[in-house]
């Protein structure tokens, strides 16, 4: 017991003077406010929250947001024809596709995916 506790000591003298060093040794300089300032997105973070900004990226974010979670509920597709036959898993798989396409017909439809706005 006296020896789990010896090391233990010796081991938080040894982390105290690693993180003591590193304090020491860092080149940081606390003059440079750019360097400091948070990185949010191209915004400048010390202006105006509420500048205007293009609703097509928004739209476009939304459409991968959209895509993307439906490319991870086609995943469990490939367990699901392990478990039933080929006739339910290609009804099924034909109704999801065919969802997703008239999702992006419309998208095409509504000029979504045009980047000459």
């Amino acid at each position: 017991m006296i020896l789990i506790s010896y090391i233990s000591i010796i081991i938080m003298m040894i982390s105290n003077i690693m993180m003591f060093l590193s304090i020491i040794l860092s080149k940081k300089s606390f003059s440079d406010r750019e360097k400091n300032s948070p990185f949010e997105c191209g915004f400048d973070p010390k202006s105006s929250a509420r500048i205007p900004f293009s609703l097509h990226f928004f739209l476009i974010t939304m459409i991968f947001l959209i895509f993307d979670v439906e490319i991870a509920l086609i995943f469990p597709m490939i367990n699901l024809f392990k478990m039933t036959n080929f006739i339910i898993w290609t009804k099924i798989s034909f109704f999801f596709i065919i969802i997703l396409l008239i999702g992006l017909f419309h998208e095409w439809n509504q000029n979504m995916l045009n980047w000459t706005k």
